[in-house]
């Protein structure tokens, strides 16, 4: 009976391990994101595994080891479901654009070391689709200013952007280019936005392209917005 709940407790401790580990070492550079990444959701499959067999331990012979796979087995799994319950509300796409229809261009991100090799062009309009339905409040942003003043207004914006990086200030075209860094994995993201003149003002068009995974869990919507909501606090 001993047996069963070492067993649990010994799969629920590797479940810890990981589950510290995988962000700890792609936050330190360690593990590259998408392995930091990995290294995560096995723990999170770990955990889940290690549930049932410290139950059936504790059941069976209500050992000291069976009941810590329970605790710490129970509180990763826990902590997995519900990041992975977030993570279904968000369509499985990673290049969100203000304008599918003619998405912002990428020149300084073509250049970085990172994207070489990448295809850096929008996916299409299946992925517009996906992108309309999931996200509908993500459009341009319309400016009663000239593109030369909204360009500076965006720029100021821009500039608050947390844990990011401009390599592209172009106040000839309009264009600024960056590249965002998650907290926690180190996940990088190229982001662009272009001020075009629209009539008697401008437009902002933006767009957010993660470099790893299908799914950027929601991630350059939220860019987006934020980028959006500082522009239009300038003014206030």
């Amino acid at each position: 009976m001993a047996t069963r709940g070492s067993g649990a407790w010994r799969v629920s401790s590797a479940a810890l391990a990981a589950f510290v580990l995988g962000p700890l070492g792609a936050h330190l550079g360690v593990l590259p994101p998408r392995i930091g990444f990995l290294v995560f959701a096995l723990a999170g499959l770990l955990g889940l595994v290690s549930v049932p067999f410290a139950v059936v331990g504790i059941v069976r012979g209500r050992t000291l080891g069976a009941r810590r796979a329970l605790l710490v087995g129970g509180l990763v799994s826990l902590v997995f479901l519900v990041l992975a319950a977030n993570a279904r509300s968000a369509p499985v796409i990673n290049d969100v654009s203000t304008d599918p229809g003619n998405p912002p261009r990428f020149v300084a991100a073509a250049t970085l070391a990172a994207n070489q090799g990448r295809d850096l062009a929008y996916p299409g309009p299946a992925v517009a689709a996906l992108q309309a339905a999931a996200y509908p409040d993500v459009q341009p942003l319309r400016l009663q200013a000239s593109a030369t003043d909204a360009f500076t207004r965006v720029e100021a914006a821009v500039r608050q952007l947390p844990h990011t990086e401009l390599t592209r200030i172009d106040p000839v075209a309009h264009a600024i280019e960056g590249v965002a860094t998650s907290r926690v994995f180190r996940f990088q993201d190229d982001f662009v936005v272009e001020v075009r003149p629209d009539g008697t003002g401008s437009v902002v068009q933006m767009r957010s392209k993660s470099r790893d995974g299908r799914s950027d869990l929601g991630v350059n919507a939220a860019r987006i917005r934020q980028t959006f909501a500082l522009v239009r606090g300038a003014d206030s």
